[in-house]
């Protein structure tokens, strides 16, 4: 009994974690597709800036998305062991 106890807090949190890198992936993106619609001269909520600051907030977006992706398949699989 208290092994399947771990088991499922192990998922659930494992779950909770993962979901929230996802939504962490998805802001920081929405962020990079605004600001490059603004830096395209297509003002839609945000400050402009030039293609320089934009391909750099790229590049953080990407190294975000690999650190979560990352850390949602460790945690898969540390939420998955019996």
């Amino acid at each position: 009994m208290a092994q399947a106890s771990l088991m499922e807090f192990r998922k659930t949190i494992a779950t909770s974690l993962g979901t929230a890198f996802g939504i962490v992936i998805g802001m920081v993106w929405t962020q990079v597709i605004l600001s490059a619609f603004v830096t395209g001269g297509i003002p839609l909520t945000s400050t402009g800036g030039t293609w320089g600051q934009w391909s750099i907030f790229m590049v953080t977006a990407v190294v975000v998305t690999v650190i979560c992706v990352v850390a949602i398949v460790l945690l898969g699989r540390w939420g998955g062991k019996q």
